[in-house]
């Protein structure tokens, strides 16, 4: 039996719970649940550290807990320490805190092709833009370039992780969505320094934020005839990730993918 859940302010958009409750039914887990964990910034610590004393084996963190969840960590794997932000944290019996990053990865996953020698411009510079920056450089990107908003805090990711900042976008072989532009349904094209035609410039987008219909950039960048890797295709591959670390067993990539999008029974 194990208890899991996702940890995020807001999280009530989250396609987590049916993606891993219909992976543990696939597999006979009977007893294992996943729920929302709705937690504002100043509970976060507090809360994370009742998990364990609660029957919690595992939880998932979105935005805007990524970095405090490393911070709080007693252990944390090299990847994570690099990346300065964690997304999967595990609940040892005593207690402890390990913490990981499988956004990193489940980016790459989700892409499908090798990136090395690409060039690739990152919009945002929080948690999932570190992970983003830190998976592409590692997979061998030639150029990754990253636009924030708050010019220091893209300079503070670069100067961490490497990359170069930029101060308008430009075109590149892929671009990497990672701002909440979008969370909520508005039009991604009056927050974000990019017109409809802009698009144009970029043969892969990906779109790291989803919800129960495609986001306004997701639907610009296919009718602009870019290859397009949405928030779930991600979602599905990090916590593909994560139920493996926490049930010990294989993921049921095809099942994840179908609760994810609303597909399953």
């Amino acid at each position: 039996m194990g208890l899991c859940g996702v940890l995020g302010w807001p999280v009530g958009h989250s396609r987590s719970p049916a993606m891993h409750e219909a992976g543990y039914a696939a597999l006979g887990l009977d007893g294992w649940r996943y729920q929302l964990l709705p937690v504002p910034p100043e509970l976060f610590e507090e809360t994370v550290r009742a998990l364990p004393g609660v029957g919690f084996v595992g939880a998932n963190v979105t935005i805007p807990h990524k970095e405090a969840a490393l911070a709080l960590a007693d252990e944390a794997t090299d990847s994570a320490c690099a990346i300065g932000a964690a997304n999967t944290l595990t609940f040892a019996a005593d207690g402890r805190i390990h913490a990981d990053n499988t956004d990193a990865p489940g980016l790459i996953d989700a892409l499908g092709r090798d990136p090395a020698g690409a060039s690739v411009l990152v919009l945002g510079a929080g948690g999932s833009a570190r992970a983003a920056v830190w998976a592409l450089r590692d997979a061998g990107a030639a150029d990754v370039m990253v636009w924030n908003r708050t010019r220091s805090r893209a300079e503070r990711l670069c100067a961490e992780l490497g990359g170069r900042v930029v101060e308008a976008p430009v075109a590149a072989d892929i671009l990497v969505h990672t701002t909440s532009v979008g969370l909520h349904g508005e039009d991604p094209f009056k927050q974000l320094p990019l017109g409809v035609d802009g698009l144009r410039g970029y043969p892969c987008v990906i779109d790291l934020v989803y919800g129960t219909a495609p986001t306004g950039l997701v639907i610009a960048a296919r009718a602009a005839g870019a290859e397009v890797v949405d928030g779930l295709d991600v979602l599905v591959r990090q916590g593909a990730r994560s139920f493996e670390r926490w049930t010990g067993r294989p993921a049921p990539i095809g099942v994840l993918r179908a609760a994810a999008r609303g597909d399953a029974a």
